[in-house]
């Protein structure tokens, strides 16, 4: 193959796995059978909501999770990197701003609050129990499920894959901590994993890093062994 087919095929798979991002939609509602007349119906008008109700709100880029404890207060499950630099309660209980939570991301670190509904929903439509119907346990009562989120508050360690927002209300309400958005996120590494097109991306990028930064082991050894694994895992 001559060097702009290469080029070529690279830019293909890169405008794929971008594509495929897209549509990712981490911050969408995001089960197999969603149903988007049942989202309109829900944004009719405000949701009739009880104690121990499972809370989902679209983001940028993802669905975040609640359970509703009454009296307009909801328990989430969100990173926050403030209450790793002070103890100071009136500033940690401040509304979470975006850069708190990728800091909180970064570091691991996150905590079960209690917000306002208003706080939770951050302007977004809320969407009530849309899991139940999706979900192969039943949902606990409703008191059951408030009480078992009401236990878990205060900080937790975070990590995306394992303990996220999600697996926090699934928790709550089901018994079982599961993530659909977690499980989308690794079909779609999978998919890049196991496109052999990856393997000439990860090497022409190890090529361009020895060419700016010279011969190194930081650069000439993720050039040799991140080719070689993704070579192996395909």
């Amino acid at each position: 193959a001559t060097p702009a087919s290469v080029m070529l095929q690279l830019l293909t798979f890169l405008l794929e796995k971008l594509s495929l991002l897209s549509k990712f939609q981490l911050f969408e509602p995001g089960w197999p059978d969603y149903d988007p007349d049942q989202e309109r119906r829900a944004h009719r008008g405000p949701p009739q909501l009880r104690r121990g109700d499972l809370l989902e709100v679209p983001r940028t880029i993802f669905t975040h999770y609640g359970i509703y404890l009454g009296d307009h207060k909801v328990a989430h499950l969100i990173p926050d990197i403030l209450p790793v630099l002070t103890s100071d309660k009136r500033l940690i209980s401040t509304v979470i701003s975006n850069q708190r939570l990728i800091l909180g991301c970064v570091y691991r670190c996150a905590t079960v609050r209690v917000d306002t509904l208003e706080d939770f929903a951050y302007g977004s439509k809320i969407l009530v129990n849309r899991m139940d119907q999706r979900m192969k346990s039943k949902a606990f009562p409703n008191e059951d499920v408030a009480q078992r989120a009401e236990q878990l508050v205060g900080g937790v360690p975070y990590s995306l894959l394992w303990n996220n927002c999600e697996h926090f209300v699934t928790y709550c309400r089901y018994g079982t901590a599961a993530s659909r958005q977690t499980e989308k996120f690794c079909e779609c590494l999978k998919s890049a994993i196991r496109d052999k097109r990856s393997v000439f991306l990860a090497v022409l990028l190890g090529l361009v890093s020895i060419v700016c930064f010279g011969m190194a082991p930081s650069t000439t050894l993720p050039t040799i062994l991140v080719p070689f694994c993704l070579w192996m895992a395909g």
